[in-house]
Parts: structure tokens; C-alpha cells; sequence
């Protein structure tokens, strides 16, 4: 009962803040953008009763519209509101200003954006840039291990909100439940809305749009899978938490692909349908078809999507790491079976531009493997964000196979797509709490050429 009280007091504290700051718990956070719609976040505190978003052309207020928001309880817990909605009709290319208006009066809350230029057939596809990153822990002593705070700095942020990027991507765990979290609806809610709520977050939220996946910190325990009775819900809170441009096949799962520009980013679901990690990967020393992390559908569905892709860089975005040998950690080369089966249908169908991008591991590094008369394959992980570091050690100290390391420090990843139409140049800027350089990587997509 102490714990219950003390959880209930704490969730007060955070509602009464909100009416002090005008009534939002979180936000307004910016999610998917495109080049005629804009989606908007936010999560007002229970006594907002009415909720709407006035926007406008940029400099041009008094053509403003108003756009008013349904607000009402999530999965049938009355503390819990996030809201989202979609803004249409849009020019491609063009500045627009918002404020939030509550209970029917202008508040504080405010921002602007800025839709995509429709650049296809008129003129090559700009340059741009974004920001990616995994492991966000916010420390609650209350709830925490004993110990040292895990939690590190999240000034870091605050650095992040500065930047000039197209998007946020992040890279799962993006959240962490604990104990008291994941045995239940209730927590699986609080968790996500408490964590969004945090104040250095807030300029954050609205200075870029932001995309998600998952791992397994914000999926539920520490890495479960399929098995998670609690998966039906933990995939609402996400979809409520995050404003992806769509979610799995409708029913199951979080995947979805997002375009930027002459980018294609395929965003994969880790969990929902991964078997547990301890069952065996091979049997009488073969790859052992039951033993899945990604699941047939979602398989079949990146297969297609790949080969439907023109893109100069195709980034396979993932919560666990991909091609890793010697981690001794989960990975999709873990998973015989699937590995396998991608692998071999990039090459069997000589899909040039293939990158990969993960988090998980609490440092960051790029791994490069070398193929038999075709281009190498990397996987980019950047992390952590605010969570405890790794220390490279064991096999994974002199990795043979990593091309850039960083360990021990917090950092989030720049990533930049450059230059004139084939010869795109990705550039990897890995950057610390203050935005100071830790290092950087290059490849041209003539170096990803099929062959």
C-alpha cells in the first residue's frame, strides 16, 4: 500500500505541475511530416477539458486555422490522455506557426514547422540531416535498483534541441519499465507517460519531428519477446506515445517505412515477434527455423519493401544489433535462420545501398562485414543517450570487425546525406553531451553498389 500511495502522490505531483504550466503534461511533440500533413503530440493533464491547435502560414496569423483535438482516456485508465492528430491540406515546402488552445483560451504552448519540399522530377534531392540515438533512462530512486543511479545526464537534450535536423530518430529502449512497471497495464502507461514528461525533454519534442522503434526496455522486461502477456498493450502505449506513420500490419506490431528524400529508413519490430533468446540456434548444426526476432510476415514485408525501393541508402533500423560475430549479446546473427535468409536476399537480388542502424548496447560503434565479391555490409549503433555505458572488453575489446568505437561516453549520432545524384555521401558524426566531436565515418553510396 506504501508503494501504491507513493506512486499516486508522485503522478499528483506531476498533474499539478501541469496546471501551473497551463495544463499539458508533455509536449507539443512533432511526429510525422510530409509534404502536405503534419502530426502533433501532446498529452494534456485530466482537467483539460477541451483541446484544439490554431495554425497558420508562417508571418500570415490572420488566416489562421483551427483544427479542435478529441481528447479522451487510454485503455480505459483515466490517467493517462495522450493526443495526436494530423494536420492535412498543407503546402509542400512550407513554414507553418501553431498554438495550443485549452479549455477554450490561447496557452503558452507553441512552435512552428516546416512540411517537406516536393523536390521529385523538379530538381536533385537535397541534402539533409538527423539525429538518432537509443537507452533513455530517467532515474525514479523510488522504483530504481539500489546503487548508483543508472540514469546519467540528460542535459544532453537540451544540446540536441539545438540542432538543425530534419528528424529524431530513435533507436528503442527509449524508455526503461522496472519491476513495478511491466506487471501491468497501469504501469506500462505510467512509465511511458512519466518518462515523456520530463522537462528537459519538452524543447526536444518540438524543435524536430520525431520516429520511433523499439526494443526491449520499452517493450516490457528485459529481453522478452512474443511470450509478453502484456504485448496487446505495451504496442497501444506505444502507438499513443509515438506519431509513426503507421504501426505493423494494423493488428500486430510496430514496423513501418519512412521516406526522406532519396533515403528510405525501414523501421523493425525486435519483439513481437521474436522467440525467446535462449532457445537454440542451430539443431544437429543447422540454422533453426523456429528461432525468429523479426517473424515471416514482417520478413516478407522488408524483402518486398527493399526490392521496391529506389533509394540511394536503404537503412534496415533496428532495436538489437544485426551483423555483430563476436557480441556476446542478442543479435539477429543469433538467429541463423533469418539472418540467412536476409542476407541472401540482398545478394541474390543485388540490392545495392544497404546500411543498418541499432541501438541496445550502451556504446557506439560501426561494424563492417566483408562479403565474397559484393559490397561490405555495416551496422551503425549509436548509444546511449542518458543510460549507463559499456565498457568494450572480453572479445569485443579488439573487435576485428568494428571500424569506429566509442565507449564509456553518452552521445546521440548526426547523420548526414550529401552531394550530387550518384554519389550520395552518408556522413556519421557521433557527438557528446555539449555537441563535441567524438568521432566520424563516411561511405559513398558507389561503395554499396550490387554487383
Amino acid at each position: 500500500m506504501k508503494g501504491f500511495v507513493l506512486v499516486v502522490t508522485m503522478l499528483l505531483t506531476v498533474l499539478v505541475n501541469a496546471q501551473s504550466k497551463g495544463g499539458l503534461l508533455s509536449g507539443p511533440m512533432l511526429g510525422q511530416n510530409d509534404y502536405r500533413t503534419a502530426k502533433i503530440w501532446m498529452e494534456p493533464a485530466p482537467e483539460v477539458k477541451t483541446l484544439a491547435i490554431r495554425y497558420w502560414k508562417k508571418g500570415n496569423s490572420s488566416q489562421a486555422k483551427n483544427k479542435v483535438l478529441n481528447i479522451g482516456t487510454v485503455g480505459g485508465l483515466v490517467d493517462f490522455n495522450p493526443v495526436q492528430t494530423e494536420i492535412g491540406g498543407l503546402e509542400p515546402g512550407t513554414s507553418y506557426e501553431y498554438r495550443i488552445i485549452i479549455n477554450g483560451k490561447e496557452s503558452t504552448y507553441s512552435g512552428e514547422f516546416t512540411t517537406r519540399e516536393l523536390w521529385q522530377w523538379r530538381k536533385p534531392a537535397p541534402d539533409f540531416s538527423f539525429l538518432t540515438g537509443s537507452c533513455t533512462y530517467f532515474n525514479e530512486p523510488e522504483f530504481d535498483r539500489p546503487g548508483k543511479p543508472y540514469g546519467l545526464d540528460s542535459s544532453i537534450f537540451e544540446t540536441m534541441a539545438r540542432e538543425k535536423t530534419a528528424f529524431m530518430l530513435w533507436l528503442g529502449d527509449n524508455w526503461y519499465t522496472r519491476e513495478v512497471d511491466y506487471t501491468s497495464e497501469w504501469g506500462l502507461w505510467y512509465r511511458a507517460s512519466r518518462d515523456r514528461s520530463m522537462p528537459v525533454l519538452q524543447p526536444f519534442l518540438k524543435a524536430m519531428p520525431h520516429y520511433a522503434i523499439w526494443d526491449d526496455h520499452d517493450y516490457g522486461p528485459n529481453d522478452l519477446g512474443k511470450s509478453y502477456h502484456l504485448k496487446p498493450t505495451t504496442r497501444e502505449v506505444f502507438k499513443n506515445y509515438w506519431a509513426n506513420p503507421s504501426y505493423g500490419n494494423g493488428r500486430e506490431g510496430i514496423y513501418t517505412k519512412l521516406s526522406y528524400n532519396d533515403v528510405d529508413f525501414f523501421l523493425l519490430d525486435d519483439r513481437s515477434w521474436r522467440t525467446e533468446d535462449d532457445m537454440p540456434s542451430t539443431i544437429n548444426g543447422q540454422p533453426n527455423p523456429d528461432k525468429q526476432m523479426l517473424g515471416k510476415e514482417q520478413l516478407d514485408w522488408l524483402k518486398n519493401a527493399l526490392v521496391a525501393s529506389q533509394a540511394s541508402f536503404k537503412i534496415i533500423v533496428v532495436g538489437s544489433q544485426v551483423l555483430n560475430p563476436v557480441s556476446p549479446f542478442d543479435k539477429l546473427l543469433d538467429f541463423p535462420a533469418e539472418y540467412n535468409e536476409l542476407t541472401g536476399f540482398i545478394e541474390e537480388q543485388k540490392i545495392s545501398g544497404i546500411l543498418f542502424l541499432t541501438g541496445d548496447r550502451h556504446h557506439s560503434e560501426i561494424i563492417k562485414v566483408n562479403r565474397i565479391n559484393n559490397y561490405p555490409l555495416y551496422d551503425i549503433t549509436v548509444s546511449p543517450l542518458t543510460s549507463g555505458t559499456h565498457v568494450f572488453g572480453a572479445a569485443e575489446k579488439d573487435n576485428p570487425y568494428r571500424v569506429y568505437g566509442l565507449d564509456q561516453k553518452q552521445n546521440y549520432g548526426k547523420i548526414s546525406v550529401t552531394g550530387a545524384r550518384g554519389s550520395r555521401l552518408l556522413t556519421v558524426q557521433f557527438l557528446g553531451l555539449k555537441g563535441e566531436d567524438l568521432g566520424n565515418w563516411s561511405i559513398n553510396e558507389k561503395d554499396l553498389k550490387a554487383r
